[in-house]
């Protein structure tokens, strides 16, 4: 199929399933959202049309679509202004390793459980006192029989809450380099020895949960990669991470911005210079964003690497949404700063936006370390 012929299939899908839609959000879907019976029945209606795991080979209910045909889909969604929600963390990164690193079993195996919402996973990856070093990690896992026990302790693992599995990185031969001796392993977190524990944020909100781990089973079967090869496994998801909707997300941030511009402009804020002048340059940052997405699906499309895109990208956008935090906050004068009424912590979108993006710098890697990659692997400077 054409690439023209797949976006007039989906811009006929979704004329015929508009009722059913969920809008599209803003950039971000809330930290601590849990889905309700909308998000859940369109959710449905994606699977059914195949409008998830695109990229997915077809034996595992994928359309084996490229990266290009799908950019293609993202755009015609993200135009009609509705949702095409991901299966989490299961289909953007386990889902990766497990196409890139598992046997044939495996695949025929796990694929099925995440396309049909049986398993929704969450990421053992960060734990406490080690930063962004990820090789540094302490949790053990210790091979008996047919089986990996795993003791350890995870932390800021998004919506923790709300899986049943864990792909956790693992330290499974403390003898080696602390790149090496490590593996990835699928942990079922409904079993015995694993307390996840909620992490309340600034928002009011549980989206981050913490992972104490005694003794905790999983089979062997579960280790995608072979034991002892984890490094490599995890370097495919956190490429799958970083590489996120870098093509895509500009509409989710054109959005955010068209809804700020319209609430200063009802209250009558917009004759300020000063907030025009914020304003303007906001809106400069999201169409970078926008070309810069162009840019990488042009890279794609050749066949070439996005991955120095990626790096300036992440930069882009996260320290991009603090300032739009701070901005709309700001431009909106006292009114800003007033939550909304009701029962309970209530905030609004904006202030939403300022409270969570200060931990979009931290996430899919640090800003700090994007920035070593652009000096060392685009300018060629020294280390």
């Amino acid at each position: 199929m054409s690439t023209a012929a797949l976006r007039a299939e989906a811009r006929a899908w979704i004329a015929a399933h508009r009722d059913a839609a969920v809008p599209a959000r803003g950039a971000h879907v809330p930290h601590d959202h849990t889905p309700d019976e909308h998000d859940r029945r369109w959710l449905d209606a994606l699977r059914d049309g195949r409008w998830l795991c695109l990229s997915w080979p077809e034996r595992y209910g994928g359309r084996a679509l490229s990266e290009t045909e799908v950019i293609a889909v993202n755009e015609e969604f993200a135009r009609a202004g509705v949702e095409r929600p991901r299966l989490g963390m299961s289909e953007t990164l386990v889902a990766p390793a497990i196409l890139a690193h598992g046997t044939p079993e495996q695949k025929d195996r796990l694929l099925p459980r995440i396309l049909s919402g049986r398993d929704v996973y969450c990421q053992g990856f960060s734990e406490p006192e080690t930063g962004s070093d990820l090789a540094r990690l302490r949790t053990r896992g210790v091979v008996e029989g047919g089986t990996v026990r795993i003791t350890g302790h995870k932390i800021w693992t998004s919506y923790g809450r709300l899986a049943n599995m864990m792909f956790v990185l693992c330290r499974t031969d403390p003898d080696a380099p602390r790149h090496q001796g490590l593996s990835y392993v699928l942990l079922p977190l409904d079993g015995d020895g694993v307390d996840v524990r909620p992490i309340r944020q600034i928002t009011g909100g549980h989206g981050f949960c913490e992972e104490f781990i005694d003794g905790a089973c999983a089979p062997l079967d579960n280790v995608i990669g072979g034991l002892n090869n984890g490094w490599r496994v995890a370097m495919t998801t956190l490429g799958a991470e970083r590489a996120g909707e870098i093509t895509s997300q500009y509409f989710g941030y054109r959005r955010e911005f068209d809804a700020l511009l319209g609430r200063l402009r009802s209250q009558g804020r917009l004759a300020d210079p000063g907030v025009r002048r914020a304003l303007a340059e906001a809106y400069v940052r999201v169409l970078l964003m926008r070309c810069t997405g162009r840019r990488a699906a042009d890279e794609l499309r050749a066949g070439g690497d996005a991955a120095a895109l990626l790096a300036i990208d992440k930069i882009n956008w996260s320290e991009h949404h603090c300032d739009f935090g701070a901005l709309a906050l700001d431009a909106q004068g006292p009114a800003g700063l007033v939550r909304p009424e009701g029962d309970g912590y209530r905030i609004d979108a904006f202030q939403r936006v300022m409270l969570e993006s200060r931990g979009r710098r931290i996430a899919r890697g640090t800003n700090q370390v994007q920035r070593n990659i652009i000096a060392e692997r685009v300018l060629g400077l020294p280390r």
